[in-house]
């Protein structure tokens, strides 16, 4: 079963929270991690994982905390999940980056009957979730249109 882990849940729920703010607030990982019921140790953390990628900065001082770096529209769910959990690979023998010239050390992969469906898969999730922004998450709307085949 593909999911994300509680990690990559928590970093979504800090950067929806953090986009929520009107400019120039900030909100400390106590507010953030009791808003969404998350040990507060754990909301650090990822807060911590998520300023080091550069989506979110550190304020210092006695009314600190964080605040995001990108818009919400620049904010895209795979480079998100990649910052929490690594590359997004449908199964262990899809490489980093799903490119067709890179090695697999799969010693199954000659004879494999699922191996060009799969990095298919791989492809279309991979660019499907390029295009989820942040901002989309949080306007609600459904992110593939009702009338979209598939």
């Amino acid at each position: 079963m593909l999911a994300l882990t509680q990690k990559t849940g928590y970093a979504l729920i800090a950067m929806s929270h953090l986009a929520g703010l009107e400019d120039g607030q900030v909100a400390c990982s106590r507010g953030i991690a009791e808003s969404c019921g998350a040990a507060v140790s754990l909301m650090m953390n990822v807060l911590k994982e998520l300023a080091a990628a550069g989506y979110v900065e550190s304020v210092r001082g006695a009314h600190g905390g964080y605040r995001l770096v990108k818009s919400p529209e620049e904010i895209n769910l795979a480079d998100l999940i990649e910052v929490m959990e690594g590359p997004i690979r449908l199964a262990e023998c899809m490489n980093d980056q799903a490119d067709d010239n890179a090695e697999c050390t799969c010693q199954a992969m000659a004879r494999c009957p699922v191996t060009d469906p799969v990095h298919r898969a791989q492809r279309k999730l991979s660019d499907f979730l390029r295009k989820v922004t942040l901002s989309e998450l949080l306007d609600g709307e459904p992110v593939l249109p009702i009338d979209q085949k598939r």
